[in-house]
């Protein structure tokens, strides 16, 4: 009798490696934790647990780059019911921007004291891996950025430009007390050059750690936003999404993209993401300024959110979010630059709002409505459906979904199928159909402005190094067995 060697064997699967043109038919073998085997034909007999594949594809574990856990519920409650959902879609990595200030632990201070009870919160919650983006919102958080890379492993960083004169949901006249930062320090654009020439000190003094320590950044510009909220209050024909669109027009993110690229060039930062661009202007913008200032390593973001929902089809103000969603038009114009390749990841900026707190006392509100929603579940098959519709192929998609960002982030045990590297995988139904339904998600939203859309693939099996999290389209019920990430950079990150 021959003693098993693998833990788990998945056999005849379809396996979509990132970057590549075409599926490959191959059983896929998990050790430990990791991939130990892909090939076609391995002998059953070598693995202590087994499951038929049925030809569906087997995509990498979804690594979405752009989460916010505990941005209006406990973190430890977001840590457990979003990771679920999340997990529903094929998400094995949760990356979650969190800042100090109103929201997420409602305090300010120092990370020294603000991170480790987030630590502390997210422990034993999740059911799948995860880490943290965090942003220096003071002087003090900027002398932090060291300790936060080598002691906490958190290798990327962001600003929230619109965050000048504007709050989170619309207009504020209490920036220090909204930021919970010193009333004698302002957030502003002095900030964000020292927050990059920190940064970019970072790089240089961790030269083998450069590639994978980065900056974010939220383009939009406060003067701009202002300005036109304003002016579409006082137009009575314009309410609802179209009126939140108009109040932050495009060109606001066109001009914050800009000025933050001359901000990394005057700062030599040479690592820069580009967060969620929602418009033509603002990619178009994008690319310009990686033409302008080729030495910089631009990354640009996309959310699912953008591309599967407009001003029109969004569920009323449950999608509202910032950017918000645009017309149609800037949804054709975000594809036409996904098929391009001209988008480097997508993400679903996932931020769960439950309707109490989201539509407020008044719900035909737009400017009183809170600001973002939940949507990871719907990521990947997302990108299945419509993108598939227009040509982009599964390795496309693994790329966009897991390879890039893994790399960019400093996972270098994620994002891909390959021996060595962690087994977070999905296994996806190429022809099962289904219609979104709130009601169906563990996230606690109830409602989503994804309801509705008929999608063509779905994930029926998720795999957190080589444990099953989702099995036969349901949440299992083991232990959250999802880890903190502690970003080394390259081959070690995650460990």
């Amino acid at each position: 009798m021959t003693t098993p060697d693998l833990d788990l064997l998945i056999r005849d699967v379809d396996v979509v490696r990132a970057g590549t043109d075409a599926p490959t038919r191959a059983d896929i073998g998990v050790r430990a934790g990791r991939f130990a085997q892909i090939a076609p034909g391995i002998d059953p007999a070598r693995a202590a647990a087994l499951l038929d594949g049925r030809g569906r594809l087997a995509f990498p574990g979804v690594v979405d780059a752009h989460q916010h856990w505990g941005i209006y519920n406990p973190l430890a409650e977001d840590a457990a019911s979003e990771s679920r959902a999340s997990a529903l879609g094929g998400v094995t990595t949760a990356l979650n921007y969190i800042r100090t200030g109103q929201y997420y632990l409602n305090r300010g201070g120092p990370y020294a004291d603000f991170f480790p009870e987030v630590l502390d919160r997210t422990d034993g919650r999740s059911v799948i891996d995860f880490g943290f983006h965090l942003a220096p919102m003071t002087a003090e958080h900027i002398d932090e950025i060291p300790m936060l890379i080598d002691r906490h492993g958190v290798t990327s960083f962001k600003i929230f430009m619109f965050y000048g004169s504007h709050g989170l949901h619309g207009r504020s006249t209490d920036q220090s007390g909204f930021l919970m930062i010193p009333p004698d320090q302002s957030y502003d654009y002095a900030h964000f050059e020292f927050v990059m020439r920190a940064v970019q000190a970072a790089r240089e003094q961790r030269p083998d750690r450069a590639d994978s320590i980065s900056l974010s950044l939220h383009c939009e510009t406060p003067e701009i936003m202002r300005a036109y909220t304003r002016l579409v209050e006082q137009d009575p024909h314009l309410t609802g999404l179209a009126a939140y669109h108009a109040s932050r027009p495009p060109h606001s993110e066109g001009l914050a993209v800009t000025i933050a690229a001359f901000l990394a060039d005057e700062t030599n930062l040479a690592t820069v993401n580009l967060l969620h661009l929602s418009s033509g202007k603002a990619v178009t913008a994008a690319l310009r300024m990686a033409r302008t200032f080729p030495h910089i390593d631009f990354r640009r973001e996309v959310t699912i959110g953008h591309l599967l929902t407009d001003v029109e089809s969004a569920r009323d103000n449950g999608g509202k979010v910032n950017p918000p969603v645009r017309p149609r038009a800037d949804v054709e114009a975000l594809w036409e630059h996904v098929l391009a390749g001209e988008v480097d990841w997508v993400v679903s900026d996932h931020a769960c709002c439950r309707s109490e707190q989201k539509f407020g006392a008044d719900p035909g509100d737009v400017f009183a409505a809170r600001s973002g929603f939940g949507g990871a579940e719907y990521l990947l098959t997302g990108l299945l459906t419509e993108g598939g519709k227009r040509g982009l192929s599964p390795g496309r998609i693994a790329e966009l979904t897991a390879g890039t960002p893994a790399r960019r982030f400093g996972l270098g045990t994620k994002g891909d199928i390959a021996v060595g590297l962690d087994a977070d995988l999905c296994l996806v139904d190429p022809t099962a159909t289904w219609t979104v339904r709130a009601a169906d998600s563990p996230s606690t939203q109830e409602y989503s402005p994804f309801e509705g859309v008929e999608m063509t693939a779905r994930v029926t099996d998720t795999f957190v190094r080589g444990v099953p999290v989702v099995s036969a389209g349901a949440v299992t019920t083991g232990p959250a067995v999802g880890r903190y990430l502690f970003r080394a950079g390259g081959e070690g990150a995650g460990r």
